[in-house]
Parts: structure tokens; sequence; C-alpha cells
């Protein structure tokens, strides 16, 4: 089998983070990939080595549990393999009022949007700086830029993941090592399903991005060592835009359009 690099995708099983690895995979890489879905991983893993001859390791497991990113990384220790690019890609949304919520479902989107990307941040960026080498790439949003009325949680643990890459991106100035944020908008991926937002105005007006796109788009930043990626030059202008205006006016917006996009069309 060839490979080049070791990637590591978590949340790839589909959407977004399934793309990635398709494209990873085209560039001949060997790819470590992560999901709660042992009979989509294992689907994956006998495609990508038949199309692209390289060498595919899954690992079953759900990382909103406390534990997971710790095992994984051992796991991958103990087998004596080096992650050259990690891409936290895996997380979840909801949609309600917070104060209506589940707090266990609060708590599993807090683990799985947050804790397990900064603790597979943490456990594998010593090693790429001891070696002055390596990329990580960390999926945040456009949600990043405001705050979200009906998804205050989600919105939240994106702009965390924003704020936090930008903040390590620029302590690692020097090292060799690289980290950017990937923004994307609406895209078509399983999320949509997630939230209930499938049958919604935006999704049936056909606005969202592809997922393919938006991972091609991401790769190419990550390769530039971009810090933070928006893809789609209305995202770009909406991202710009929302410095023009007052927190309270972007908070305002932000709650009409998430109305307007949850009055699904029968």
């Amino acid at each position: 089998m060839k490979n080049k690099k070791t990637v590591l995708i978590t949340g790839a099983s589909r959407g977004i983070g399934y793309e990635l690895a398709r494209e990873f995979a085209r560039e001949s890489n060997r790819l470590i990939l992560i999901s709660r879905s042992e009979h989509l991983l294992r689907d994956i893993q006998k495609r990508f080595i038949e199309e692209f001859d390289i060498d595919v390791i899954i690992i079953v497991k759900d990382l909103s549990q406390p534990n997971a990113s710790r095992e994984i990384y051992n796991e991958l220790k103990n087998r004596n393999i080096t992650v050259d690019i990690l891409v936290n890609n895996a997380g979840v949304g909801d949609f309600g009022f917070f104060y209506n919520e589940d707090f266990d479902k609060v708590s599993h989107m807090l683990n799985l949007n947050i804790v397990s990307l900064t603790q597979l941040t943490k456990l594998f960026l010593p090693d790429m700086v001891q070696r002055a080498d390596g990329k990580i790439l960390n999926v945040a949003s456009m949600a990043a830029f405001v705050p979200g009325p009906y998804m205050a949680v989600y919105y939240a643990s994106k702009a965390y993941v924003k704020s936090f890459s930008q903040a390590i991106a620029n302590e690692l100035k020097g090292t060799g090592v690289t980290v950017t944020a990937l923004c994307p908008g609406l895209t078509k991926s399983g999320f949509q399903h997630d939230v209930g937002a499938e049958h919604t105005h935006m999704a049936r007006l056909n606005l969202m991005a592809s997922s393919e796109k938006v991972a091609k788009f991401g790769i190419k930043a990550l390769e530039e060592g971009r810090e933070v990626a928006i893809p789609g030059f209305i995202n770009s202008s909406l991202a710009m835009t929302t410095k023009l205006f007052p927190g309270n006016v972007k908070t305002r917006i932000v709650r009409v359009m998430q109305e307007l996009n949850r009055k699904k069309i029968i």
C-alpha cells in the first residue's frame, strides 16, 4: 500500500468528515477514521482500500465519553502510529430554547464539540511540536461569529472552537505546526437531519454548500496554513458584516433567521 501522511479524522462516517476522508484518501494518505457507527466505518474502510489502495484504520468510539480521547491516543501510541494531521470534525447540535433542553443532551454536546476536541488536540500536539511537523484542522462553523438563539450551546461551542484554534495557532508560530479553524456555513450533511432541519426553507431551496466542496476548501486551507478558513464568498462577506453590528442587534437578526429557517415547507 502507498501512504503519504497519517490523518486522523473524527466524525468520519458521513457529511464533511466523510468527504474530508475521501479527499485525503485521493492523495494516498493513511487514514484513521473515528466514529460511533461501526458498520459505516467498515463499509468506508473496505471501499477506500479497494479504490485508493491505502491503509485505513477504523476506531469505533463515542467521543462524548470521558476517556474516549485518551483511549484513542493510547491505542495509537501502543501501535507506534504517528499522527501527522489531526482533523477534529465530530460535532452535534440541537434546536430549542435552552431552558427547555435536557441537560444530558447539552452535556453530550459540550463533551463532543468542546472537550473531546480540546483533549485530542492536547494529546497529539506535543508530539507534533517535538517533531516540528504537523497540522490540525478544527471544524467550527459560521455559528462561531454570532450568538445563536434556539441553538445557544451549539453556537457557543463553535465560538470556542474558533477562538481556541486561533489562540493556539498564534502560540505555535515558528514550531512547524499549524492549526486551522474551518468555518462552513449551511452544508448538506447529516447535521440537518440530526437537528430536524432537513425540510426547512433553506434545505428545500438548495442554498446549502455540498460537503465535498467544503472538504476540498478545508484541506486547501490546511495545506496553506490558514488560521481561519471560511468557504464561499457569501459566508466570508457575512463574517465581515457581523463586525459592523452591536451584539444585541446580531443576536436579534440571528433569532429572526432561525425562526424563518425553521418554518418547514409542507
